[in-house]
């Protein structure tokens, strides 16, 4: 004869044991996830602002002319519109010909001023970033133009951005910064690591 089983489900001690076990797997995990989400936030926004920065150059060598690379911020809008305004502590940017102040919004354009290229979008510029760019000489920096040659083109009057660092706002993690050389070399480096690493800031 066939012998019947008793279907057996979870007690509640072991329903209690597992829900315990849950618990304490995410109490660990949950720092390492958050560390993480913050990182991935300040590379991406290092990532958009590169980009941007290999644009203007590779745009000012394509038309053997002027591009810059502008900085902006916008108090309405994650992407730059015509609130625009140039600032040093933002991750959002625009590619133009002129200065952009006032006219983000405008659509790429071979003669409309700003004679836009193009402008980040808002999936690059994420909450809680801190951005800071500045000149060779250390003061806040919100432009560099690249010439017909992928040069940093000299301007007078203004300062032209050498380094962008991006952080975040809290917690521990990587510290990314941009470098723009005098002769048009522009790379991301890691703050934190030690000589050696292939990772190292330039000394400037």
């Amino acid at each position: 004869m066939l012998s019947l089983q008793r279907e057996r489900g979870f007690s509640m001690v072991e329903m209690i044991v597992v829900m315990v076990i849950i618990g304490v797997l995410l109490a660990v995990a949950m720092p390492q996830a958050s560390e993480w989400m913050r990182n991935l936030r300040v590379r991406n926004a290092a990532e958009s602002i590169k980009s941007g920065l290999d644009l203007a150059r590779m745009e000012a060598l394509k038309r053997n002319s002027v591009v810059g690379f502008w900085l902006v911020a916008d108090s309405t809008s994650k992407v730059p519109t015509d609130s625009c305004a140039l600032s040093s502590s933002s991750p959002a940017w625009v590619v133009s010909v002129s200065d952009p102040e006032g006219k983000c919004g405008t659509a790429p354009s071979l003669t409309t001023e700003p004679q836009l290229v193009q402008r980040s979008t808002a999936s690059e510029n994420a909450d809680n970033l801190t951005v800071e760019a500045l000149s060779s000489t250390g003061d806040a920096a919100t432009r560099v133009m690249f010439n017909g040659l992928g040069q940093v083109q000299t301007v007078a009057g203004t300062n032209s951005l050498q380094t962008i660092d991006v952080n975040a706002t809290t917690g521990t993690t990587r510290r990314l910064r941009i470098v723009v050389e005098s002769g048009g070399a522009i790379r991301t480096c890691d703050r934190d690591v030690s000589a050696g690493d292939a990772r190292v800031c330039p000394t400037l």
